[in-house]
């Protein structure tokens, strides 16, 4: 039995680099959390992306929901409910099918969400602020690829509660 390889330096610097991308990524996604209640009150993360999902698609059902962000059902249900709940969606019958209900934006919720969009385009317009444009025009490209990337590469799903 031969003993394992020893990384290469190029091998180490790689992981070293992916380590850093990750912890970086990991601190985004907390600081977006974090912030989200304070850009609208009334809109947290995970329903001002539902309410940005309706709004480009122009309305979808619960499941199209559930298998876009690879979430329970259930999971789903509840955060619908709660948007119903605050008026910020509606449900209308879809005219091909009239067993199906598709969620669409209601009134409240194009206000609301169109209100948490303008605080979130000033929030990134003063964080970037110093950024040039090749630079964020970079940035910008490397997270369109990383999304599509990512896109046809997720995450292996670990128990039943979604991601």
């Amino acid at each position: 039995m031969s003993a394992p390889e020893a990384p290469t330096s190029a091998t180490s610097a790689r992981q070293a680099t992916l380590e850093s991308i990750q912890r970086e990524l990991t601190a985004f996604a907390r600081r977006a959390r974090a912030t989200a209640a304070r850009m609208h009150p009334e809109l947290s993360l995970v329903s001002y992306t539902i309410l940005s999902h309706l709004e480009e698609q122009q309305g979808c059902r619960a499941t199209d929901l559930a298998a876009y962000y690879l979430l329970d059902k259930s999971t789903v249900s509840r955060q619908v409910a709660a948007l119903d709940k605050l008026g910020f969606i509606e449900r209308r019958t879809d005219p091909s099918d009239q067993r199906v209900q598709v969620l669409h934006l209601a009134p409240r919720g194009i206000d609301v969400l169109a209100a948490a969009q303008v605080s979130r385009r000033a929030a990134f317009d003063e964080r970037l602020a110093a950024w040039g444009p090749a630079d964020l025009e970079r940035f910008a490209e490397y997270l369109k690829r990383y999304n599509e990337d990512a896109a046809s590469h997720p995450w292996p799903q670990t128990g039943t509660g979604g991601r």
